[in-house]
């Protein structure tokens, strides 16, 4: 590939090392595949001219064949990897040929090996007492002053250290597997870690044990259920973890050499997996806090099961109508119990509260979504995951008695997760990239023809057709924030119409004349951060207006005449399905047994919606109020937020039991189910992400294009 006696390349504030065969930023480690990495180093290679894709696929696959789609999945990463926006400052695309790197690049020979800088030295040690050689006073200064040079340099990274914000040594990968690895856990000792795994196929997540700088890896847990959230016990010979199958979800406990597993407690059946299922075991091995509920309209609360006798002690209290609370986590001493509070969907704000009967103290005033915390070895601070800033995650550290948060940069972005023991910090570092995909279909209900639409290296999700369908409505991070933005029906001339920031937004939804635009969003008034609320803004742009007074309102969704418009909300009390006058005027409720997103029907006497990502099954309710009724019980389906009614049925994304997702049609005159066709990508049940043209010939989806995370540590981040 590259000329041998050149090693280095820089460009912009990375490094591309091929001796060691890293990529750097600014001296910090970045993983990266290993054919994402070769695809990068043909294109460095070939800077300043276009690469055909051919070419690209000859040298990186020279015994392998591949299609297009891997070679863009492979870009796709790269640019999202290396920031690149819009403007294409690295890669650029050659439309039906190839890609270009466009970047200046700077090419250095291999450094002559040196003695190893200051960073790099272990700290200082005492003198060994036997003297071997004869005394030469000229080395014997010499040495006293590197000693003294040594000793001043580790003082002053010590001191930075302290600082919290620079570190002695580069993030490493713990795990570097295909699929996702995540949720690490240290043992109490800090040699070994858990983790949870999908394999290299993807499927069921299993418990996984691993001791730190050894690449084996010892299954703990097996059978068809998913397993999560692993927490070690404080003497490390044991490992509790959550089993999520059909029947419901449990908590148990095996040894960390795996083995037998035992049942340590049932939770409530319906539980979103991604949060509200974690844990946390006292340091002194006597209690268990997780988090339950009993029934779905409650908030999750906190709870300390004794790991002696079995009995429970509710110990948080969250509001009515709040998602609840979640991600409970004991200090070093047991003193404090620091956790996330939920207001409304992906509304948190840190807490922390005094062991065992304190008063919760509120620490973050931002309602960001928040994806794991960790208390630091001396109980004095936390570290945690927030979107703070920005749309996709970071670290940050507080004070656990208050005060201003302090983001933690060396570790980039969209890390989660952060777990700690001693001077080691681990965390999951996300390599997701969600795009919109076109699926076309033609008079009989075949697929005709499907490709992606709407891509960028951030998240691009939330699709909706105009009326008319000349446009498409969609939501993206590609400018670094949570953006509402509208296209052509082929993708093409982009803009942004609004701009939520780092407050999650999303739903956009058009009005039946095709004028204006619905969604939800966490910005606006500052007391009420992150509690959302409707906006409209007009398609043709201007400013948005805030339609409702943000008491937890989300996923809007206009009548058919136009006159009103849907939402979920939590406002009085529970979350019910409400509606308002498009023009404005008081909101009326329309569902009374539970309700978070609904559509109207095609003949516009029902709507049609779902109760919340805990209930399965599409009711009904006539638009003028009346009896609930379940059209379906799609509890297989599992993407609860990618479905739409369309003329004379309902079309769905459905996760099968075994093998890819589906898009699905239901007849609902005769009740019958037409498979579509099989997704090869994966779509996130969590998110909006499906799209239906009026005529049922086209449809939009949202997937991911590339999945997968790992874990990365970094020593000595005090």
């Amino acid at each position: 590939m590259l000329n041998t006696d050149k090693h280095l390349y820089d460009f912009g504030p990375f490094r591309l090392d091929l001796t060691e065969r890293v990529l750097l930023r600014q001296g910090i480690y970045i993983p990266l595949p290993p054919k994402t990495f070769e695809t990068l180093v043909v294109l460095i290679e070939h800077s300043g001219r276009i690469v055909d894709k051919g070419e690209l696929i000859r040298q990186i696959w020279p015994d392998s064949f591949v299609e297009d789609v891997t070679l863009a999945k492979n870009v796709s990463m790269l640019r999202k990897v290396l920031g690149d926006s819009e403007e294409h400052r690295y890669i650029d695309t050659i439309p039906k040929r190839g890609y270009r790197f466009v970047a200046d690049v700077r090419i250095s020979a291999l450094p002559v090996p040196q003695r190893a800088t200051a960073a790099e030295l272990p700290a200082p040690l005492a003198p060994s007492p036997q003297i071997t050689e004869p005394r030469n006073d000229r080395w014997l200064f010499a040495a006293i002053g590197l000693a003294l040079s040594v000793v001043i340099v580790w003082l002053v990274l010590d001191r930075a250290h302290a600082g919290g914000n620079n570190f002695a040594a580069r993030p490493v990968p713990l795990t570097s597997f295909p699929g996702r690895q995540e949720q690490v856990a240290f043992s109490p000792d800090g040699k070994q870690i858990a983790l949870v795994w999908d394999g290299p196929q993807g499927g069921s997540s299993h418990i996984y044990a691993k001791v730190v700088g050894s690449e084996a890896l010892v299954q703990l847990t097996q059978g068809s259920g998913s397993d999560s959230r692993p927490a070690w016990f404080p003497d490390g010979t044991k490992i509790a973890f959550l089993r999520s199958t059909p029947e419901g979800r449990t908590w148990y406990w095996t040894s960390a050499l795996g083995g037998p597993e035992r049942k340590i407690t049932d939770i409530f059946p319906y539980f979103d997996l991604g949060t509200a299922n974690s844990a946390s075991i006292a340091p002194d091995g006597k209690s268990l806090a997780i988090v339950d509920k009993s029934k779905p309209a409650e908030p999750s609360s906190i709870f300390l099961l004794s790991l002696e006798n079995g009995s429970r002690k509710r110990v948080t209290f969250p509001a009515a109508g709040a998602t609840g609370d979640y991600y409970p986590a004991f200090s070093p001493d047991g003193r404090r119990m620091a956790f996330a509070r939920a207001v409304s969907f992906s509304a948190t704000d840190l807490y922390v509260m005094k062991l065992p009967d304190g008063s919760p103290k509120r620490l973050t005033f931002d309602g960001l979504t928040i994806d794991g915390l960790a208390w630091t070895s001396d109980s004095r601070e936390i570290v945690f995951s927030s979107r703070r800033g920005s749309s996709v995650n970071s670290l940050w550290r507080i004070s656990a008695s208050g005060g201003t948060p302090e983001r933690l940069t060396a570790f980039g972005e969209d890390v989660i997760s952060p777990a700690i023991s001693g001077d080691r910090l681990a965390y999951t570092r996300r390599l997701d990239d969600m795009n919109i995909w076109s699926f076309d279909f033609d008079e009989t209900g075949r697929l005709a023809s499907k490709a992606p639409l709407i891509a960028s290296t951030f998240r691009d999700s939330d699709p909706d057709f105009s009326p008319d369908g000349s446009h498409i409505a969609f939501l993206s991070g590609r400018n670094g924030s949570f953006g509402i933005w509208v296209s052509d029906s082929d993708g093409s001339n982009p803009r942004l119409l609004f701009d939520g920031g780092a407050y999650v937004t999303g739903s956009p939804r058009w009005s039946p004349d095709g004028r204006h635009i619905a969604f939800d969003s966490r910005t606006g008034d500052p007391a009420k951060a992150g509690n959302p609320s409707i906006w409209m803004v007009d398609a043709a742009g201007g400013d948005a207006r805030r339609l409702t007074a943000g008491t937890g309102d989300v996923a809007p969704s206009w009548s058919r005449d136009g006159a009103w418009i849907y939402f979920g909300s939590t406002r009085g009390g529970t979350l019910q399905i409400w509606k308002i006058p498009s023009q404005g005027g008081p909101a009326v409720q329309v569902t009374q047994h539970g309700g978070f997103e609904g559509f109207e029907s095609d003949d516009s006497r029902y709507l049609l919606y779902v109760r919340g990502r805990e209930v399965p099954g599409i009711f009904k309710v006539p638009v003028n109020g009346g009896d609930e009724v379940m059209v379906t019980d799609l509890d297989q389906a599992g993407f609860w937020r990618s479905w739409r009614p369309a003329r004379g049925g309902i079309y769905f994304l459905s996760a099968a039991p075994l093998g890819s997702p589906r898009l699905e049609f239901l007849d609902l005159a005769n009740g019958r189910v037409q498979r579509l066709t099989e997704l090869a990508k994966a779509p996130d049940a969590t998110i909006p992400g499906l799209a239906v043209a009026r005529d049922g010939r086209r449809l939009l989806v949202a997937q991911y294009d590339n999945s997968g995370s790992n874990i990365i540590m970094v020593e000595r981040a005090r």
